[in-house]
């Protein structure tokens, strides 16, 4: 597509996914979902709309190597590692300003660690927001159509692109029965659109967004900057007129935890997950993962257990949306 940069957030520390998921090798780097890592699966599905000259990946300053050796096509230069975790605020406002630099070129904000599993169907989608994008002075929004009141994810009203967070089993309900979309967390507008948007709303931000930002100037602004996600930060200030919500259906997911091996792997006749050196007896509904020492299970229901050389994890499935009560200090 004409004038198009793609932005792939990978700033994440891995946490969801531990032990499987490091600070130096996480989530997005992980094949189990598939051949490919989640990263580079994240740009393989944006082939035929965007060049590799054109993708930009912001990430930590500590994976940026690792970056550059999963992704060889994408030039180094486009790899920019943040000093410091400050959320997706900063990290968008970093994508405006690396990816448009001259002109005002339409630009898409993706994750790194989803999942889609109907690619021309994402290109279509993309392309149509890509072009309402461009035509207007809104920053576009892809909703996903849910299957189920899930607690796990934002939610958009496609009629009002008003933004709620993660609700509650009875509000997510009432969500679904009012035709709220998911939040996928992609987010495609012109560049003076975005940096608008945060020089009217976040202006601590709107410093990493002009043109004349460059990235060697992260390590002094950082530490100075808001720890605020780009929804709180932007996308809940924006009038309505200025939000416009595409719907998607093309086999997203998350995958935000270890419950989502119940939806990709093959489950026993007592629904428990195995991969590796694993024995399961009188176990129900449990994930026994061994990268590591084998793990042994005996009368358990709903469990987490996952091994590796680096680290043991045993969960109850009920509590993985807490896993980073793990990593508190």
């Amino acid at each position: 597509m004409k004038d198009f940069k793609a932005v792939i957030l990978a700033g994440g520390s891995g946490e969801r996914f531990w032990p499987l998921s490091t600070p130096e090798r996480p989530k997005q780097f992980l094949s189990v979902f598939g051949s490919e890592s989640l990263i580079r699966q994240s740009v393989s599905r944006l082939g035929g709309l965007v060049e590799p000259g054109d993708v930009y990946i912001v990430t930590s300053n500590a994976l940026v190597e690792a970056t550059c050796a999963e992704l060889p096509e994408i030039p180094a230069a486009n790899v920019v590692g943040e000093p410091m975790r400050r959320d997706t605020g900063a990290a968008v406002a970093s994508g405006v300003g690396v990816a448009a630099r001259t002109g005002d070129p339409v630009v898409g904000f993706f994750s790194s660690d989803q999942l889609v599993s109907d690619r021309p169907a994402f290109a279509a989608t993309i392309s149509s927001a890509a072009g309402t994008a461009r035509d207007s002075d809104c920053v576009v929004v892809i909703g996903i159509k849910p299957d189920c009141p899930s607690t796990a994810f934002g939610y958009v009203d496609p009629s009002t692109g008003r933004f709620v967070e993660k609700p509650d089993a009875a509000r997510a309900k009432s969500y679904l029965e009012s035709g709220y979309l998911w939040n996928a967390g992609m987010f495609i507008a012109r560049a003076s659109v975005f940096r608008e948007a945060f020089r009217r709303f976040a202006p601590g931000l709107s410093v990493l967004a002009g043109p004349e930002f460059a990235a060697g100037d992260m390590d002094r602004i950082y530490p100075d900057l808001p720890r605020i996600s780009f929804d709180y930060a932007v996308m809940e200030h924006l009038p309505q007129g200025m939000v416009k919500v595409v719907p998607g259906d093309f086999g997203w997911d998350d995958v935000g935890s270890y419950a989502a091996f119940d939806k990709y792997f093959p489950r026993d006749g007592r629904g428990n997950v195995r991969d590796g050196a694993t024995t399961l007896v009188d176990c129900d509904g449990s994930i026994a993962i061994s990268k590591g020492a084998p793990v042994s299970m005996l009368g358990v229901k709903n469990l987490v257990v996952v091994s590796t050389p680096g680290g043991v994890l045993v969960a109850d499935k009920s509590r993985l949306s807490e896993m980073k009560l793990l990593f508190r200090k």
